[in-house]
């Protein structure tokens, strides 16, 4: 089995997050997003893993492709990096890695997390992972026959087709088959929204009689933009908490503070006169001084003070005081 994970860009939504760290390194309770994504999915699946395939852009650097082979590594995997530098589309950056696509793989795009267990029927070509959604029409979503097998992928549709939104992952059972339909898409150039659609080739995969059929998660956590992302993480938190996993490092400086769960406290964090929680990821090395922070998401190195923070989302060694008279923010930051 292998796993193959476009990542694309570093993403315009969660700017200015997004502008030093590509969007699915940023952390979630503690663990970037595309490690939780990557194991969580080698997690249920149950089944070795030979691969795991990176298609990012060359931009994002040495240090980041070694964080990624890590990920395969340490899922005895081979780990494998494929550069998409033009963001023309999802089925353009899966072809980015067209000598890894062989064989039964998991494709899952790297801005959402999941829990789930995944049961593949073996009789299927592919498996569509899907959520039932309140607002299908703002979603690309699955129509099923009588059979339950999925007849048709509609993206926004303006009339009811069905609740069942696509989440971005995809089993393929030979995801060769895939390939050779987006060959097709691309030399033929077929483009809808000015790019190359991973959809395209699925409808092409199903006109030709192939069997699809959805699989359901029993969560799905984006992380598209700054609201949701920290709903996530306060998502993401509440169930490793449930799960009984150790999040708070055993080495904390506290003096008069107080944490409440759940919360993920990295490394040489330091805490004085502030409370934590519930709700809230401080990352390696940050400072919180007379300050109360909850439901909030702060990354690494960040120094904390005179704050009173509720939905909040700080960078890595950023510098915050509550009571600013001089600042300096760069580009894109949001101060409400």
């Amino acid at each position: 089995m292998k796993i193959i994970v476009p990542m694309a860009g570093r993403g315009s939504r969660l700017r200015p997050h997004t502008l030093t760290v590509p969007k699915p390194l940023i952390p979630v309770a503690g663990k970037p997003i595309v490690h939780r994504l990557v194991e969580d999915i080698a997690g249920v699946l149950n089944q070795p893993i030979d691969e795991v395939a990176f298609i990012i852009h060359e931009s994002f650097g040495e240090k980041v492709e070694e964080e990624l082979l890590a990920i395969a590594q340490k899922l005895g995997a081979k780990g494998t990096i494929y550069y998409q530098n033009e963001a023309l589309g999802t089925g353009h950056a899966i072809m980015c890695a067209k000598d890894s696509l062989s064989g039964p793989a998991v494709i899952a795009y790297a801005d959402t997390l999941i829990r789930a267990d995944f049961d593949l029927d073996k009789n299927a070509d592919s498996v569509i992972w899907v959520k039932q959604v309140d607002k299908p029409e703002a979603f690309g979503v699955v129509n099923l026959n009588d059979n339950g097998e999925i007849i048709e992928l509609v993206e926004k549709p303006k009339e009811f087709v069905s609740d069942l939104a696509v989440i971005g992952i995809y089993y393929f059972k030979d995801v060769a088959v895939l390939k050779n339909e987006l060959q097709l898409v691309i030399d033929n150039n077929i483009i809808h929204g000015g790019e190359y659609q991973i959809n395209d080739g699925i409808k092409q995969m199903m006109a030709k009689g192939m069997k699809f059929v959805p699989g359901k998660v029993d969560e799905w956590m984006d992380c598209g933009n700054k609201d949701v992302t920290v709903d996530t993480n306060t998502r993401m938190l509440g169930f490793l908490h449930n799960d009984g996993e150790h999040l708070i490092d055993y080495d904390v400086k506290q003096e008069n503070s107080t944490i409440i769960p759940p919360c993920y406290i990295g490394e040489d964090v330091v805490l004085i006169n502030a409370t934590v929680g519930p709700n809230v990821s401080l990352g390696k090395g940050c400072h919180v001084i007379d300050s109360t922070i909850k439901n909030s998401l702060i990354q690494t190195h960040a120094h904390i003070k005179n704050a009173n923070l509720d939905n909040a989302m700080i960078g890595n060694h950023a510098s915050f005081d509550g009571n600013f008279t001089s600042i300096s923010i760069g580009d894109y930051s949001v101060l409400e």
